[in-house]
Parts: C-alpha cells; sequence; structure tokens
C-alpha cells in the first residue's frame, strides 16, 4: 500500500466553542498559530510530507477564510494528481442537516469519499501540533491488516482524563476502551505500558480506516469517532494500535494554544518550525522583513512586516504586520498581527486608534488577535486561573486575556484584576 492510495480527511470542527471568541470570526482550523501559520496548514503539511496528496477538508462554520487560506495555498500544477479540496456541509435530498457529530461529518460526505476510490481513509483533526510522517502508520495499518489503525501516545494519570484510554494487546491490537475517564478506579486494567509515569496510552484522534470498514460503522447512528465508532470497532472489526512517541499536543482550547505559542520562543521549542526536511506550509505572502528600532528581543518568535519601535518584548510570538509603537512593553503574550496595513484599509472605524499597540502601552498575559486596535497606554494584565470573563471588546479565559479579531480597546484602558 502507498500513500497515493490513501484518502487524507480533515475534521474543519463545529463551533469552536473551546477556542472562542478566536473562532468568533473564523473556524477553528484558520485560527493562526506560530506568527504566520494557521492551525489546518499542521495536518494538511503533514500529509504532503508524508506523500498523501489527495486531501480534503470538512467545514461548516464561519469557513470563508479557511476556504479563502486553501484556495490560496495549496495549488498542485496540471501534470499532477494532487488536489485539496472543501467538503462543506449542504442541504442534499438525502440530508438538511447540519453536522452533528465528527463521525456524521464523514457519513454525509461518504459519497464524495467513494468516488476517489481510496483504499484507506485517514482522518485527522484540525486542532492538533505534531508532526508525523504517516508513511510509518499507513506501513504499520497494512503490515497488522487492520480494518482500523489509531494512533496512540503514552499518557499518565494526571493527563488521562483528557483522553480516550485505549487497552493494547501485546500484537497491538485494541481490546476495549474508555473515553475520558473521570477516576483512577476507571482505568483498572487499562495499563498497557511497563512505564509507572506513563502507563497508559491515549488517543491522538488520528484513524486509519479502510474505507470499506469505514463505510460499515457509519452504518449506524453513531456520530463522534471517539465516543462511539471506535468502541463499535473493537467488537466488531480488527482495530490496532500505533504507537507515536513524539511531540504531540490538543491545542484546541484557549490554555493549550496559548501555552503552545510562547513554547515556540524557546531555545529548543518542542515543537520546531524550522524543519528542512518536514517543512510546515501555508500561504505565501512576499512580506517585507520586519523593522526594528531601538527594541530590546529576548525569546521573541517575530514574523515578517511588523514595524516595531522603541519597545522591550519578552517571551511571546509576534504575528505577521504587527505595528508597535514607543515604550510599548510585550511580555508573554501572542500577538497574532494583521491582514493589511492601514494605509490599505478603507473601512477604519471613526474615532479609533490605529491597528496595533498604541505608544506606552502595557501587555503581559494576553492573545490579541489580528486588526486588533489598542489605543496608547493600555494595560492588560493576566487574571488568576480559572477566571472565566465575557466583556463587549474583551474576554478572560482561564485567567488568559484575548482581544477578538478587530476589536478597539480605547486609550487608557485597563484590563486587569481589580
Amino acid at each position: 500500500m502507498s500513500s497515493a492510495n490513501i484518502l487524507g480527511l480533515i475534521l474543519g470542527g463545529g463551533r469552536g466553542a473551546r477556542l472562542w471568541p478566536l473562532t468568533k470570526l473564523r473556524a477553528k482550523p484558520a485560527v493562526p498559530i506560530g506568527g504566520k501559520y494557521r492551525l489546518v496548514d499542521i495536518p494538511l503539511s503533514n500529509c504532503l510530507n508524508s506523500g498523501i496528496q489527495q486531501v480534503a477538508v470538512l467545514t461548516q462554520f464561519n469557513s470563508v477564510s479557511l476556504h479563502r487560506h486553501i484556495s490560496q495555498t495549496y495549488h498542485f500544477d496540471f501534470f499532477h494528481d494532487g488536489w485539496v479540496q472543501i467538503l462543506a456541509a449542504e442541504q442534499t435530498l438525502i440530508s438538511a442537516d447540519w453536522y452533528q457529530g465528527t463521525a456524521d461529518a464523514v457519513r454525509k460526505q461518504l459519497f464524495e469519499i467513494q468516488v476517489t476510490d481510496a483504499e484507506d481513509v485517514l482522518i485527522l483533526a484540525g486542532d492538533h501540533l505534531y508532526r508525523m510522517n504517516y508513511a510509518h502508520l499507513i506501513e504499520y495499518h497494512q503490515s497488522k491488516n487492520a480494518d482500523v489503525t489509531v494512533a496512540v501516545k503514552p499518557v499518565s494519570l494526571r493527563e488521562a482524563p483528557r483522553f480516550g484510554i485505549l487497552k493494547r494487546a501485546p500484537d497491538g491490537q485494541i481490546t476495549s476502551f474508555i473515553e475520558k475517564p473521570t477516576s483512577e478506579d476507571t482505568l483498572a486494567d487499562f495499563d498497557s505500558r511497563d512505564d509507572l509515569e506513563l502507563p497508559y496510552l491515549g488517543s491522538m484522534g488520528i484513524y486509519l480506516f479502510r474505507t470499506q470498514a469505514l463505510i460499515e460503522l457509519l452504518d449506524s447512528d453513531h456520530d463522534d469517532f471517539g465516543s462511539d465508532v471506535i468502541p463499535a470497532a473493537i467488537r466488531s472489526h480488527r482495530v490496532f494500535g500505533f504507537p507515536f512517541d513524539g511531540y504531540w499536543e490538543d491545542i484546541g482550547t484557549i490554555p493549550a494554544f496559548y501555552q503552545a505559542n510562547l513554547k515556540l520562543t524557546q531555545v529548543d521549542p518542542p515543537f520546531n518550525f524550522h524543519d528542512p526536511e518536514y517543512p510546515i506550509y501555508t500561504r505565501p505572502r512576499f512580506l517585507p522583513g520586519s523593522r526594528i528600532y531601538d527594541v530590546k528581543l529576548d525569546s521573541v518568535k517575530l514574523a515578517d512586516g511588523c514595524i516595531v519601535e522603541g519597545a522591550e518584548i519578552r517571551n511571546s510570538v509576534i504575528g505577521i504586520r504587527s505595528i508597535l509603537g514607543e515604550d510599548v512593553v510585550i511580555h508573554d503574550t501572542v500577538i497574532m498581527g494583521a491582514d493589511y496595513y492601514e494605509e490599505q484599509s478603507r473601512h477604519k472605524p471613526p474615532g479609533s486608534p490605529p491597528i496595533g499597540i498604541g505608544r506606552g502601552s502595557r501587555i503581559r498575559g494576553a492573545i490579541i488577535d489580528k486588526n486588533a486596535r489598542l489605543g496608547p497606554n493600555v494595560r492588560i494584565d493576566p487574571f488568576p486561573p480559572g477566571t472565566e470573563i465575557e466583556e463587549e471588546h474583551w474576554s478572560v479565559r482561564d485567567g488568559i486575556v484575548v482581544i477578538p479579531k478587530n476589536a478597539v480597546i480605547t486609550e487608557g484602558a485597563v484590563i486587569a484584576p481589580s
């Protein structure tokens, strides 16, 4: 079996409630990461680097920017049979419903899947950060004559409630499954590894299905892969677990997304966008190099096209086209940048500050989404962990301040614990 016989299927997600308000105006896979990429670039690049060159992305909510990004980024020439296409939720004579879950989304697109004649379907999430050569997964799947292969990673007792935990026999076949166990008692007999620190195996949300097995398993009322389809498959089909010990992170929540971005600024980050052998692709924008004047930088990931004057920036990600004024201090913050430069805009809100961070502002522990306008002398400080606040122009998620896309924060505003 070669990668050419595989269809990559990326789940675009639902409303993206866990990443709100970053998903207020965009689909979850379109959320920017690392200064210049989008979440969907991770699984798409993994597919292309693994020789999987036919990929479909299932979308439903706020999908315009995701469609635009994919259409402007992933092109194949006339002498190449690869493609990346969108499979959007639609009304048909068979169904007028929205996708009701991950499995239901795939069920509603089974016709489009079958016409590709793919022998196997690789189902991927759009909100995970990792680098994997899927060719190894495919080889394992073939060697086991598996109907379904689930990528699994070692998991500790503390991490177990975040995962579907799998019991794996010595030959690799999965014999039982429990979705997000809530107590240690429910994990009895689920240890699959002789490792006291990482005794369990958790599902990574990466599934390789034999196409016929996928059709058989979706001939049901199952709506979700993790909680419905995989447990059912274990009882009726040959399901194996493919072990993966590299870096993998579910970044589908604000805290996880925030921490994953800040880790990119480390000297030796757990995920490296600089890997020349397995690059992460994204839209080429042909931006100029960033201009910086009288700036102090320490542990900073600075993207293209920025203008930074007289600022102090530490442990932060600064996205494309970011404009930072004089005497600005940025610590422990993710700034996503802008979609355009101010002079290109004809839609500036009357009386609002320019796009970017105004002079004298102090920003700590925040996520500033694209095109946000922060006036001079704005102060933002993190709130205690667990704090949840929803205001018109800003939010707090688990103590992290989030300024949504296109938001306006007026001069001298203070967003901080009282």
